[in-house]
C-alpha cells in the first residue's frame, strides 16, 4: 500500500486556527482564510528556532525551580519553607502517599519528560530524520496534551495562601521558586505549540499518484 498524498503536493494549505483545507496560495503568506481570516502558512514560520528558544529558557529555568522554595509556611513562631521535593517528602512522610506520587509525577516527571521530549522531537526533525515519523507525531499529541497537568504545584499554592491565612497563627506565603516553575511550565507549553509536526513528514519520500492503467480489451 502506497503513501497517502500530501496536502502540499496537491496544492492545498490547512489553515492552522480552524483546520478548513483550501488551495494554497502562490507566496507563503499570501492569503487568508475565507473562513476565519488567519494568515495561512504552509509551515508554522521559524518553528524549529522559536521551540528550541523557549525549550532552552524552560531547561535553565528548571533548576532554580526546583532548588529555590516555593512555599512558606507560618504558625506563630515555626516559619517552613518548602521545595517541590521537600513538600514530596513531607506528604510521604506523613503517609498520603498517593498525594505525594501525584505530585512528584506532575510537578518532576512530566516536564523532565517534557523537555527531553520536545528535544528529542527538535533534533530529529533538524537532522531530517524520516525514521518514525507516525511514533514521534503521537509523541508531539502526547506531549502537548499533558502539559497543562504540570501546574498542580502552582494550584495548590494558589489554593493553600488563599485558604491557609489565619493572621499570626498561620499563613502560607509563595516564594520565588513558584514563578520560576510556573515559567517552565509555560515555556513548554509555548515551545510545544511553536514546533509545527508537519516538519517531521517532511523528511519522508512524497507519494506518488497511481498511475491509471488502461484496462485490458477482452
Amino acid at each position: 500500500m502506497s503513501a497517502p498524498l500530501r496536502a502540499a503536493s496537491l496544492g492545498l494549505v490547512g489553515c492552522e486556527a480552524c483546520g478548513l483545507v483550501i488551495k494554497a496560495p502562490a507566496v507563503d503568506c499570501a492569503g487568508y482564510c475565507p473562513r476565519c481570516d488567519e494568515p495561512l502558512h504552509r509551515r508554522k514560520r521559524a518553528s524549529l528556532q522559536r521551540s528550541w528558544a523557549f525549550l532552552i529558557a524552560a531547561a535553565v529555568l528548571y533548576i532554580p525551580a526546583n532548588v529555590l522554595p516555593i512555599m512558606r509556611t507560618q504558625q506563630l513562631l515555626d516559619r517552613y519553607d518548602s521545595t517541590i521535593l521537600s513538600g514530596v517528602a513531607l506528604l510521604w512522610h506523613n503517609g498520603a502517599y498517593d498525594l505525594a506520587i501525584i505530585v512528584f509525577t506532575a510537578s518532576i516527571m512530566v516536564p523532565v519528560l517534557k523537555i527531553l521530549s520536545l528535544a528529542y522531537l527538535l533534533i530529529s526533525t533538524q537532522r531530517g530524520s524520516a525514521a518514525h515519523a507516525r511514533q514521534r507525531t503521537r509523541l508531539y499529541r502526547i506531549v502537548d496534551y499533558i502539559g497543562h497537568w504540570s501546574m498542580l504545584d502552582v494550584f495548590v499554592v494558589v489554593l493553600l495562601v488563599t485558604l491557609v491565612h489565619f493572621g499570626a497563627l498561620a499563613s502560607v506565603e509563595p516564594l520565588p521558586g513558584v514563578i520560576a516553575f510556573g515559567a517552565v511550565v509555560i515555556l513548554t507549553m509555548m515551545a510545544s505549540m511553536s514546533f509545527d509536526p508537519r516538519l517531521i513528514w517532511d523528511a519522508t519520500p512524497p507519494a506518488t499518484e497511481p498511475e491509471t492503467q488502461t484496462p485490458a480489451r477482452p
